[in-house]
């Protein structure tokens, strides 16, 4: 007998250097077929799946600063890194029959509408994948802060952070040989600790709300398939108290 998904409702995030894979910049179509076929075996599963996608793979607002741009700008850049990503994987999902729409933060007339929350809710219902883009349409917010956003607007049950590490470590596991790997850990000990697990506007909202996260590596093959059967995968993160809480 099947297992029932843990969630119903999912918003996931993934990066642009997820996306990347192993080229050393833009996209890796061997990423965008793994995702694609992760995708239809979580839709069997019964799980409605919006998608956050970054623009770090093409282009980071804060790094423009060092070539001369200047934040707000770079942001700007960014955001539209996002919309060729989403696009790009909307693309992919619908090339392998999987139905699928994009909306963005920012209107680009003929390319992508604008975000509707009531819209993309009948969306998922309906059984689509909605691809969400833009980031927030505000400079100097990540797009983990347009995750949490969205998630909380559509009513979402978990974010799932897919990231290159296994979850959140109480120190860089790259240049820290003995950095523990939480389970599970709060909100609240994510920001007295300082880890940079989400920027802390993106904290903030996701404790207010008590909408729980959980980061995992999205670069092992079926991860997400995984973490939707039940299995402990990465480290989940909640609020100690009732939401909002301080």
């Amino acid at each position: 007998m099947a297992t029932a998904p843990p969630y119903r409702r999912v918003l996931w995030k993934l990066s642009g250097e997820v996306l990347r894979g192993q080229q050393p910049s833009g996209f890796d179509p061997a990423v965008f077929h793994r995702v694609a076929v992760e995708v239809e075996t979580i839709r069997k599963r019964g799980v409605e799946l919006a998608v956050v996608v970054g623009g770090g793979n093409i282009f980071r607002g804060a790094a423009g600063e060092k070539t001369g741009v200047d934040r707000a700008t770079g942001d700007q850049i960014g955001m539209l890194a996002t919309m060729a990503n989403g696009l790009a994987l909307r693309s992919v999902l619908q090339a392998h029959r999987i139905p699928a729409r994009a909306m963005s933060a920012i209107e680009v007339p003929g390319v992508v509408p604008l975000f509707d929350g009531p819209g993309a809710i009948s969306a998922l219902e309906a059984g689509e994948v909605m691809v969400f883009v833009g980031g927030t349409g505000n400079p100097y917010f990540t797009t983990d802060t347009a995750a949490v956003l969205r998630g909380i607007q559509v009513g979402a049950d978990v974010l799932l952070k897919g990231t290159k590490v296994d979850g959140v470590y109480s120190a860089d596991p790259v240049t820290h040989s003995d950095a523990e790997l939480f389970e599970e850990i709060s909100f609240e000990e994510v920001l007295s600790r300082g880890l940079e697990v989400m920027d802390l506007s993106a904290v903030a909202l996701a404790a207010s709300q008590g909408l729980e996260v959980v980061v995992y590596n999205a670069r092992r093959e079926g991860a997400l398939d995984r973490l939707l059967g039940g299995e402990r995968l990465g480290t989940r993160i909640r609020c100690q108290g009732p939401p909002g809480s301080p």
